[in-house]
């Protein structure tokens, strides 16, 4: 690297944890049209999704080498601790769109 970043080759990838990975990966591909990448034994599917990736975790305990770090899937609907944010051109179409694929 030249010191600048990000350079070309760089992609994002979302981490979610989530509490029912079937349910996740058919709304993530059923709903949003993401295309699935790859899957690891129901504790974790890879997607592409314009231009990005999301991972999908169902979580789990501490590791050895991060013996206090916990990934938990959010347990009260009515906090948000994170959020995936789409723009479309056309947002009433999007609406419909989405509706109609179960959204």
């Amino acid at each position: 690297m030249s010191g600048e970043f990000p350079v070309d080759g760089v992609e994002l990838t979302q981490l979610l944890v989530v509490s029912d990975m079937a349910r996740a990966r058919a709304f993530y591909t059923d709903v949003l049209g993401a295309r699935l990448h790859r899957e690891y034994g129901g504790t974790s599917v890879v997607l592409q999704f314009q231009g990005s990736w999301l991972l999908l975790v169902t979580g789990g305990g501490p590791t050895e080498d991060k013996a206090g770090v916990v990934f938990t899937p959010p347990d009260d609907r009515d906090r948000v601790s994170h959020q995936l944010t789409l723009r479309v051109p056309d947002c009433h179409e999007a609406y419909a769109v989405l509706k109609a694929r179960g959204a």
